[in-house]
């Protein structure tokens, strides 16, 4: 099935919207974390888990307003859409279990200071945090990738200018 112009741009308005909501949610989560920071059992990595998620999700929100702009085949999209998601939420996910199980300090060592966990609490955290951090640089290039050639203020600016100048048109017509 051939998507249309208007099928794509439906489509990529609607991911960059889910963007916005996961960002949002993302961020009020990390609200409530800041709240519950001296009752984990490393108040340092429940600091960092409150922190990385504020930042990430104003990113997902500033990602899900540029989304639009990207200009990328739909299975690129959808790869980047993911990635960037998941790239978010794994970080996010293993700082809070580092700072639930006292665990961390194999690959967080100044947040985690001397909290650590069992093997498997460890490989746990290990594989979230690297995990995340490759999907978030696969992500990025996918981004950056889809913004080389975009336009939108180009593309704007000549759509006003073809309106305006269709509009003059219609003007001198109807006064001629």
């Amino acid at each position: 099935m051939k998507l249309t112009t208007t099928d794509s741009s439906a489509w990529s308005t609607r991911q960059g919207h889910r963007l916005l909501q996961i960002g949002m949610g993302l961020f009020l989560g990390a609200l409530f974390v800041g709240l519950a920071i001296p009752r984990f059992a490393v108040p340092r990595l429940g600091l960092s888990a409150h922190l990385l998620g504020l930042m990430q999700g104003v990113f997902l929100i500033v990602l899900g307003l540029l989304w639009h702009r990207l200009e990328l085949p739909r299975a690129m999209f959808r790869g980047a859409f993911w990635l960037a998601v998941y790239g978010c939420l794994a970080p996010l996910t293993a700082n809070l279990l580092g700072a639930t199980w006292a665990a961390g300090n194999t690959l967080l060592p100044l947040a985690a200071g001397q909290a650590h966990g069992s093997a498997l609490q460890e490989r746990i955290i290990t594989v979230m945090l690297r995990s995340g951090g490759a999907s978030l640089i696969v992500a990025s290039i996918l981004i950056l990738w889809g913004l080389r050639t975009s336009s939108p203020g180009r593309a704007s600016l000549a759509a006003r200018s073809g309106a305006a100048q269709q509009s003059v048109e219609a003007d001198k017509a109807h006064a001629g």
